[in-house]
């Protein structure tokens, strides 16, 4: 029986602590996507990244999570560039990847930290806070008091972004069952839920992202939902730089960088980075 390499590499973390776990596979272009979807599923985390040859960027990667496929992912690209860089496989510089979501910019920075490019936002439907509340465990004023927005964004996969007030964050108890057939509904991958920090706090704000559509019920850091949310910032609050943290109810904190280049007032550039360590490796059988 065959086996495969799977590198277990924690991204977004903070000085090699929590971050979120990715599974990185090199050299995939024998393996099928249903051979990819068994290994993803026998890794069991969030999302693992399969990396191959591309006659259009650099690199072709694909995302898989334990029960499917999805177009792009942001904590697996960071795992998977950082990785090729810790292998020495690639040095210092700026690369292209090939993804279902577009051919995507990638910088890698000498000390191993990555930046990467994600598509501008698509802004997408607006939803009330009675909606979603009952969701999340919450009352309806708590989220609608913020005055901002509850809408779906996508930089690379479609988020739906709810604000709650500063301290209420932790307390969320959210419902898997409902949350899936929300976004089954209205064609979204997960909730991206958000507070807002002091500003004398060291992250602009602290966030929880449930997915249980797509076999998620909580992640620890979402590279593609804090491009939307940076997006969603500038648009509604003007930020052009800010830094999350997310994982923190799961004892898995992380710290997610992102950076909006602005031209002539028109946004041009979308990037979200981090730094990445190594776990371990596992062999899986095909």
């Amino acid at each position: 029986m065959a086996q495969v390499d799977v590198y277990l590499v924690r991204a977004f973390s903070v000085a090699g602590q929590g971050g979120n776990l990715a599974g990185v596979v090199l050299h995939t272009d024998r393996l099928s996507d249903t051979q990819k979807q068994s290994i993803a599923k026998q890794v069991g985390v969030s999302e693992t990244a399969f990396v191959s040859q591309s006659n259009k960027a650099d690199f072709q990667v694909s995302f898989f999570t334990p029960t499917v496929e999805v177009d792009f992912c942001g904590h697996a690209t960071l795992s998977a560039f950082w990785l090729l860089r810790h292998l020495q496989h690639i040095s210092a510089g700026s690369y292209q990847q090939e993804t279902k979501a577009g051919i995507l910019a990638v910088e890698v920075a000498l000390n191993g930290d990555v930046l990467m490019s994600q598509n501008l936002p698509i802004w997408s439907a607006e939803f009330s806070a009675e909606e979603v509340a009952p969701m999340l465990g919450v009352q309806a004023q708590l989220i609608s008091q913020s005055g901002l927005p509850i809408q779906a964004v996508s930089t690379g996969l479609v988020d739906v972004l709810i604000p709650v007030p500063y301290g209420v964050l932790d307390s969320l108890e959210a419902d898997g069952s409902a949350i899936t057939r929300f976004c089954q509904q209205h064609q979204c991958v997960g909730f991206h839920v958000f507070e807002l920090n002091p500003t004398e706090e060291s992250y602009t704000a602290s966030c929880r992202n449930f997915a249980p559509a797509v076999g998620i019920p909580e992640e620890s850091a979402t590279g593609s939902s804090s491009g939307a949310l940076a997006c969603y910032l500038n648009r509604y609050l003007g930020y052009q730089q800010a830094v999350f943290e997310q994982g923190r109810a799961m004892k898995m904190a992380s710290r997610l960088v992102t950076q909006l280049t602005i031209a002539d007032e028109e946004l041009t550039q979308v990037q979200v980075g981090g730094e990445g360590a190594f776990e371990k490796v596992l062999s899986i059988n095909l």
